[in-house]
């Protein structure tokens, strides 16, 4: 069976679940990436966290390329995300799974089809960027959970580090975002390129700028600390329905 990859930021920084976990650094043609290969549910998984396990690894430096790269490297075939995000109309704690994004980030590389690799030129379909499979497979855990959560979304990725002006928020409102974030894209372009079915279960910290009280960090992580548990157990879950699927 081939691997599962969960791929987590803000405040996840291990997956408690995983059996015999061991350390890899690999080195990619586009850089170098650290990762945890455990067992999970009978099935090799790979667990990635973008900020590094200590934080030190700001969204606009994350090495989206090596981190994608270094998946297919370790047989990889699906990937599961977790993403820490401001929501628009969603309260603090809420969980959503999107399925659509719009992309506002400007200074990271986003493709691995830049023209200086073999494949040269490839302008990648994103019609449906987030692969449905896996998202139903996240939705129906944590409906056997009991635990609430939206069906649809609209990731709007900003550069970051800095949080969104409440202009900016008002513009991904009027186009139709729900959760606003730093580190959706290019994860999921660069997974689609690679062709990896990818989904994202999203964690909202906070109403988005503008929608809310002034954000800050603290809050922002006593929201991540609370509901880290229920997002652990929905990919726990998506993965043994995965495993039991192969």
């Amino acid at each position: 069976m081939s691997a599962l990859g969960v791929i987590a930021g803000t405040g996840f920084y291990s997956l408690d679940a995983l059996d015999s976990p061991r350390e890899a650094d690999l080195q990619t043609p586009f850089g170098s990436a650290r990762a945890i290969i455990g067992g999970l549910h009978g099935r090799e998984t790979v667990f990635l966290t973008r900020h590094g396990s200590d934080h030190s690894v700001p969204p606009h430096k994350v090495n989206y390329l090596a981190n994608i790269a270094a998946l297919v490297e370790l047989g990889v075939s699906e990937v599961l995300a977790v993403n820490v995000v401001g929501g628009i109309g969603l309260e603090s704690g809420a969980l959503a799974v999107v399925d659509d994004f719009l992309d506002f980030t400007k200074a990271r590389p986003v493709t691995f089809f830049d023209g200086s690799t073999p494949e040269g030129v490839v302008h990648a379909d994103m019609t449906v960027p987030y692969d449905e499979r896996l998202r139903s497979t996240l939705l129906e855990s944590a409906d056997a959970q009991g635990i609430p959560v939206e069906r649809s979304g609209i990731y709007a990725a900003f550069e970051g580090p800095r949080f969104e002006t409440r202009a900016e928020i008002r513009m991904a409102q009027m186009m139709g975002a729900t959760v606003v974030g730093m580190t959706g894209v290019p994860e999921v372009v660069l997974a689609k390129e690679k062709g990896l079915p990818y989904a994202s279960l999203c964690l909202v910290a906070n109403p988005a700028a503008g929608l809310g009280p002034e954000i800050t960090i603290e809050e922002v992580m006593a929201v991540v600390e609370s509901g880290a548990q229920t997002v652990g157990r929905i990919i726990v879950e998506a993965a043994r329905r995965l495993a039991n699927e192969g």
